[in-house]
């Protein structure tokens, strides 16, 4: 019984450790779904003109050194407030807590988003860094995260600009100046336009 109980922990530790590995397969599949939505017609956020002559995003070269395990630390007592955004809508989203964690041997700290709406169940991790306004979108890029527990998985190739980049249709948040990384993250996707 005790050998069966170790073999389950070991296999336990195996299993969780493996889901905090760098994958390039992940990221490919990450790049080939977002060029997917960004070529339909239904799910695209491009202009007509733009998606005519849609072939792929623009990304930087799948990287390890961009994924990172970072520490959550919950921030309970946050209120709620106005996230601005590019248009004059306020979404409401609460501070749900931060993550710290080391990019390019600098220590990092980013807050981490939740939207306050019934019915929006995410988390928002909104950036900016050295690369805006250069190689990447100058309003910063966002990362899609999974419901946190002690640590949690940044994995700076899935970053993705926001849709007002592609079009002025769109009412998007702008990224807090709190989330400001003093480091050039080469990872994920770039500009669209020069």
């Amino acid at each position: 019984m005790k050998r069966y109980l170790t073999l389950l922990c070991t296999l336990f530790l195996a299993t969780g450790l493996t889901a905090q590995k760098y994958s390039e397969k992940d990221v490919r599949a990450f790049q080939h779904k977002l060029n997917e939505e960004f070529a339909s017609e239904k799910e695209s956020p491009l202009e007509p003109a733009d998606r005519k002559h849609f072939k792929s995003l623009d990304f930087f070269a799948p990287n390890p050194a961009f994924f990172v395990v970072a520490k959550f630390v919950r921030t309970p007592n946050e209120k709620p407030f106005p996230m601005k955004t590019s248009t004059s809508r306020t979404p409401m989203y609460v501070k749900y807590g931060e993550l710290h964690f080391t990019l390019e041997g600098k220590p990092c700290v980013l807050n981490l988003y939740k939207p306050t709406a019934p019915g929006e169940d995410y988390y928002f991790l909104p950036f900016t860094d050295l690369t805006n306004g250069e190689e990447t979108y100058g309003g910063g890029r966002y990362i899609d995260l999974e419901a946190p527990g002690e640590t949690v998985v940044i994995d700076f190739n899935k970053a993705y600009n926001p849709y007002c980049a592609y079009s002025g249709r769109y009412s998007c948040p702008k990224v807090p100046k709190d989330n400001h990384l003093d480091v050039a993250v080469k990872a994920g996707v770039k500009k669209f336009h020069d």
